[in-house]
């Protein structure tokens, strides 16, 4: 039995705000905490394969979304007690 994790993979660009980047950082340091090792993209391929595929559920979801103050996420995105993780890609080095 072939995984879908493992499957042939295809890029996407994604343009989100600030914030729900953090939202991101702060749910792979979740994940780090419960014993994960896990990337960015894996995370984001396993909430979009459990997403309830209902047009309804769907329109909710972005419902929510588009109502959501500019600062909604700013308190969860603290991420306290959780690990850090590293940023994938080359780190800057300080001059």
């Amino acid at each position: 039995m072939e995984l879908l994790c493992r499957c042939p993979r295809r890029n996407r660009l994604v343009s989100w705000p600030e914030d729900v980047d953090g939202r991101l950082e702060v749910l792979v340091r979740a994940a780090a905490a419960a014993g994960e090792q896990t990337s960015r993209s894996q995370l984001l391929a396993a909430l979009v394969a459990a997403a309830d595929t209902r047009p309804a559920a769907i329109a909710d979801l972005l419902h929510s979304y588009r109502r959501l103050a500019a600062d909604a996420l700013t308190e969860g995105n603290q991420g306290n007690g959780l690990p850090v993780v590293p940023s994938p890609g080359p780190h800057r080095t300080q001059p």
